[in-house]
């Protein structure tokens, strides 16, 4: 059962998007992708800070896919090696499969995750998917169509675990 308000028939909206409501409200973030290999390296003081790969790229952020997406081009400047493939089914139901590259560490203002990505070829956008977004602990914010820390833990990302006796 559905409840509404009294004055449901009254009320004028225009949707919670900022484009009111006429169109789906797309969300971006700045993020950082690194080659993990490398990152590893410097730690060990074998490759130096300005030889790591990485590149600062504007995401899409999707919680309805799972994975990090890259195209060619980012996989190639990043030279990430492959770790085989992976089936994808698409928002229409077809499924493809695409070459799962990696590691990867993910960056979104002071959190950073692990990840392997999917390369898609032709990706006009890289996409920012649920897996990664659990891992940095973030949120997208769909009143202001943004991507957020966890405001219940805004210094450190926060997992969440069974009780281990």
């Amino acid at each position: 059962m559905t409840l509404l308000p009294a004055n449901y028939k009254y009320r004028r909206t225009k949707g919670t998007s900022l484009t009111g409501g006429k169109k789906m409200g797309l969300v971006y973030a700045e993020i950082e992708v690194s080659n993990l290999e490398d990152l590893i390296l410097n730690r060990h003081g074998i490759l130096p800070d300005s030889e790591i790969r990485l590149v600062k790229t504007k995401a899409l952020v999707d919680c309805g896919a799972l994975d990090l997406v890259i195209n060619e081009e980012l996989r190639q400047r990043l030279d990430l090696p492959s770790l085989g493939r992976r089936a994808v089914k698409l928002a229409d139901e077809i499924v493809l499969e695409f070459e799962m590259v990696g590691p990867v560490q993910v960056s979104f203002e002071n959190r950073r995750t692990t990840v392997n990505a999917l390369v898609i070829p032709q990706a006009d956008e890289i996409l920012l998917g649920a897996i990664p977004m659990v891992g940095l602990d973030v949120f997208i914010d769909p009143a202001r169509e943004r991507l957020i820390v966890n405001p219940e833990s805004p210094e450190l990302p926060m997992s969440k675990l069974k009780r281990v006796a």
